[in-house]
């Protein structure tokens, strides 16, 4: 049996892995079906603290895991199906996509958040390449050159906002004719002059994959059906993330989007010797240095837990 595993192994679950491993607990990482989490999906990253040139995602994961392994982390290619948390004292058991059961003491659960997309065949070539889920990590290659919003909610609402600091225009394409944000984020937009919205409008295709970038968008009215084109260098997708917490459903509680609840202010779940980290709990900021915090937290929860723990009595 585990004395603990981390399921994850994005900015939270090797944060988590890091601080537990230096604590001697030689955890066991399951590294899930996106090894190093939703960064490894993007290029240059500017915004974590320590590197003023920035670092590519895949890089900054990679070096992560090789810190978690300095310390004795280990690590397995696998993602968890199912499980069966124990409320009472005794191990917590989980099922692997293999089929093979793992028992463990303390668990993190670092699985993290999937970006929805619209589905465009073209928009799978393109990402990394002027399509993006995420202002906050991309918007500052695309200064001074017109950019396009999907979405309606306060999601596409405040990334709309934060790309004015950089695009010479915003084009936010909504396929309702009203916003779904809270009223004070649709203010602030309306007030914007460089957003333009554009009603009744979703995105036909993405242009132009043969070229390797985004050079405009073909759209289509939902209303009439008419498509029309775009010139833009980007395309920002945001219609919502999905986390994946499916595995533990009906044994922790969720939110109504399926995101982890966790009753205190740190990051233990209700059933003792469970943690949630990162972007399975955090619906708000969604942020590498934020989940890596949240991770350092679960770790550090987790090693005073078990800690405080009577040895298991012999089966």
């Amino acid at each position: 049996m585990e004395q603990l595993i981390i399921i994850g192994s994005g900015p939270a679950g090797l944060t988590a892995a890091i601080y537990a491993a230096r604590a001697g607990l030689a955890p066991l990482v399951l590294s899930g079906t996106l090894p190093g989490g939703q960064l490894t999906q993007t290029t240059l990253v500017e915004n974590y603290p320590g590197f003023p040139e920035g670092v590519q995602g895949y890089d900054l994961m990679e070096a992560f895991k090789k810190q978690a392994a300095h310390f004795g982390a280990r690590f397995q290619s696998a993602a968890v199906t199912a499980c069966e948390l124990r409320t009472e004292a005794g191990p917590h058991t989980l099922t692997l996509d293999g089929g093979e059961p793992l028992t463990c003491r303390a668990l993190i659960i670092a699985t993290g958040a999937t970006p929805r997309w619209l589905g465009l065949p073209a928009e799978e070539a393109l990402k990394t390449k002027g399509v993006s889920s995420c202002a906050t990590c991309d918007g500052a290659f695309f200064r001074n050159v017109p950019v396009a919003v999907a979405g309606g909610g306060d999601s596409a609402l405040e990334e709309a906002l934060f790309l004015t600091r950089f695009a010479s225009r915003v084009h936010l394409l909504h396929r309702r004719d009203r916003l779904r944000g809270s009223q004070i984020m649709q203010d602030r937009v309306r007030g914007n002059a460089k957003i333009e919205i554009h009603w009744n409008t979703v995105v036909a295709d993405i242009l132009d994959p043969a070229a390797g970038k985004v050079t405009g968008l073909r759209l289509r009215d939902t209303a009439s059906g008419a498509e029309s084109a775009l010139a833009c260098g980007a395309l920002f997708v945001a219609i919502g993330h999905d986390p994946s917490t499916g595995a533990f459903r009906g044994q922790l509680e969720t939110d109504a989007e399926g995101y982890l609840r966790l009753p205190g202010p740190g990051t233990a779940t209700a059933v003792p010797g469970v943690f949630a980290a990162g972007d399975c709990v955090d619906h708000v900021y969604q942020q590498a240095v934020t989940a890596a915090g949240q991770g350092c937290q679960a770790a550090i929860e987790a090693e005073r837990w078990l800690a405080a723990q009577p040895p298991l009595a012999e089966s």
